[in-house]
């Protein structure tokens, strides 16, 4: 399953069911999964740990160093979960010791070509990352969000669950839970309507999610304000939650 033109570190793990195709690098102290498939050309650097069931185009970087000036050769991560599907070019990076220390994408994401995840950044499950979206360092994206062709997130901004940056978007302050951005700098256009949707959210949860998006930027409240609100609404919309979870955790503030 290991083409003899790749090159595999000494030190590297890597389950007897992976392939890794022509010319592909695996360097040290990388592991990757049982299923998983590297195509040509892939350069896997380590400390990384790939799960099962990937599968990663030619021509992607995986695990290689920080782009940040700070770093000086620590030994960061990166962790890679499951059934994702990484297309060519894509660069991920470990991440850096005045950060987390390292970089994580979860399961079940579609990152499609030329996408760069920098260091510290914490990708959840389910994500589609359209061609050449970038996050800078330290992103955090929830389950769900989409980011169309181009668009790029600021350092330490997050991107809340079921959150949608539409195509070219510039997104400077944190996008909050179900919320569509648009723009540079982006600003919100509604909630994900359509997303919500496909992913089995019922008509009443909709209403119930835009109720909230009126809340924050319709009724003119100030933010503390709209919370209370929205946390009054919990007990019967617990979808609410993910939306007063997303409010609650901003440190640059949001999108308005």
């Amino acid at each position: 399953m290991i083409h003899p033109t790749a090159i595999i570190s000494d030190t590297a793990i890597i389950a007897s069911d992976a392939e890794i195709g022509p010319y592909s690098i695996i360097g040290d102290k990388v592991e990757i999964g049982s299923g998983t498939r590297i195509d040509s050309h892939v350069v896997v650097n380590g400390p990384t740990v790939i799960g099962k069931d990937n599968h990663i185009y030619q021509f992607a970087s995986i695990g290689d160093d920080p782009q940040d000036k700070k770093y000086a050769a620590e030994e960061t991560r990166l962790v890679i979960g499951d059934r994702n599907t990484i297309r060519e070019f894509c660069t991920i990076s470990r991440g850096t010791e005045q950060g987390d220390g390292y970089t994580s994408i979860g399961d079940d994401n579609w990152i499609m070509a030329y996408v760069h995840i920098a260091h510290d950044c914490h990708v959840g499950n389910q994500t589609i990352f359209a061609n050449n979206a970038t996050l800078a360092g330290h992103v955090h994206v929830g389950d769900w969000a989409i980011l169309a062709g181009f668009s790029g997130a600021h350092q330490f901004c997050r991107v809340g669950a079921h959150a949608f940056l539409g195509m070219y978007a510039g997104v400077s302050r944190d996008v909050p839970a179900y919320v569509m951005v648009a723009g540079q700098p982006a600003v919100p256009r509604g909630i994900n309507t359509e997303g919500l949707k496909r992913r089995g959210f019922s008509a009443e949860q909709v209403a119930n999610i835009k109720n909230g998006y009126r809340l924050i930027y319709r009724k003119g409240l100030k933010l503390v304000d709209a919370l209370s609100e929205l946390e009054a609404l919990l007990g019967d919309q617990p979808e609410l939650q993910l939306l007063v979870d997303s409010l609650r955790s901003s440190e640059r503030g949001i999108t308005r």
